[in-house]
């Protein structure tokens, strides 16, 4: 048959397939957002809950024109790396929080790696490897959660890719001190959104919505504005604001921020995406009363308790709105650090930093696909990665922290 021949039929293959599918393929690699990649007949699948080199028996459930999805139902050849899931809602039918409990920890973390190499090569042309780091134990870590409730008034999360909501009495991965068994035995109203925070301080804080509406959620139970401690800086951070959920986080990411942005006395440093202020609460020795110290945030709520975090000094200035519009408003800058939301910076907020010829970018990200973009306009821009770090500060699960620092490229 020729080749033209041959991809009509794989065409009208792919074509064929149908959700509820069943056939046997074999792993390849990992691919960006929890999956791995199989093929059937020329077409793509991406597969959840499996290892790269597992022959597995996989059901499609769900169809598209480039692309398929599919999940394991019986493993064929495991791979050495598969372990039992600590968690005995971390299956396909389960919850969809974590999809990499299967795996063991050493891979998990490879696996991280190889995603970030595969996305900067990818998107960013860019050979780039780097290890990521294991940070504290892989249970017991989380800080925070987003939950909902069935039509019943049962606690529980969404299984993956759908709104279907899998009752859960018990959840591994937070803090033991939330005591979530305890939130799970209770009797909840029907189709709530239930946002639970654990402050240093050990304060819960439960905030309830109904799941049909937008409106915020509203505290129920706890203190609204929780006390957090980072080497000895108190912040107050509100229960809509936004705060690391893995416990060690604040303290691992200040610590490298710090060491890439090497901050000197009198230095003026743009905290983007700043938040309540956590680096800006670190910063502040470093820069000395000369220097200077503007948080730029989009979060009313976050700029409302940055303004009371840094209400004794006079050389921190908070601003409220959205970053691209506010950056062209400064003329000149030594540092950046920025910790943009999931979809990243963009070029805009990318090229008016660079606008602003600092000595050095800190980029803190917590999806290496925005990264690599991010790298890209960086580059075109003059500026290149000096260094780069991986953390897994979200074990069981696909997602990585990545903080890398950008200097103008000599060349250039």
């Amino acid at each position: 048959m020729t080749s033209t021949g041959a991809n009509q039929q794989n065409s009208a293959e792919r074509v064929a397939l149908a959700v509820g599918d069943r056939f046997v393929a074999t792993i390849e690699k990992v691919a960006h957002g929890g999956h791995f990649i199989a093929r059937y007949l020329g077409a793509v699948i991406f597969v959840r809950h499996a290892i790269p080199g597992e022959e597995v028996e996989i059901e499609i459930t769900g169809t598209g024109s480039s692309f398929h999805r599919a999940d394991v139902v019986s493993i064929i050849s495991p791979s050495p790396d598969r372990v039992s899931a600590p968690c005995q809602f971390a299956h396909r039918a389960g919850c969809g929080g974590c999809d990499f409990q299967h795996i063991s920890l050493e891979r998990q973390r490879l696996l991280k790696s190889e995603v970030i190499t595969e996305q900067f090569a990818r998107i960013a042309k860019r050979e780039l490897r780097v290890t990521v780091e294991e940070v504290g134990a892989p249970l017991g870590y989380r800080t925070r959660f987003n939950a909902v409730t069935t039509h019943n008034g049962d606690l529980g999360f969404k299984q993956a890719r759908s709104n279907k909501v899998v009752p859960v009495s018990d959840c591994r991965i937070l803090q033991p001190e939330i005591k979530y068994q305890e939130l799970s035995s209770r009797k909840w109203k029907g189709d709530l959104r239930v946002e639970v925070s654990l402050s240093s301080a050990q304060e819960r804080t439960i905030a309830t919505g109904y799941t049909r509406d937008e409106t915020p959620v509203r505290t129920s139970e706890g203190p609204d504005v929780g006390q957090y401690s980072i080497n000895g800086f108190n912040l107050e951070v509100s229960q809509r604001s936004f705060w690391q959920s893995h416990k060690l986080a604040p303290a691992v990411l200040t610590q490298v921020v710090r060491e890439f942005a090497e901050i000197q006395v009198g230095d003026r440093v743009l905290d983007l995406y700043g938040g309540v202020g956590l680096f800006t609460s670190q910063f502040l020795e470093a820069v000395g009363e000369s220097g200077q110290i503007d948080l730029v945030e989009g979060s009313k709520s976050a700029t409302s308790d940055a303004i009371r975090n840094f209400a004794e000094f006079k050389n921190v200035k908070v601003h409220t709105g959205d970053v691209a519009k506010l950056l062209p408003r400064f003329s000149q800058t030594e540092v950046i650090v920025l910790d943009p939301p999931r979809e990243g910076a963009g070029k805009e907020v990318v090229l008016a930093m660079v606008a602003l010829k600092p000595r050095a970018i800190v980029y803190v990200a917590c999806d290496p696909a925005a990264l690599a973009r991010d790298t890209t306009y960086l580059r075109e821009a003059g500026f290149e990665i000096a260094k780069i770090r991986a953390f897994d500060l979200f074990p069981m699960t696909h997602h990585i922290e990545t903080v890398a620092l950008f200097r103008r490229d000599k060349v250039s």
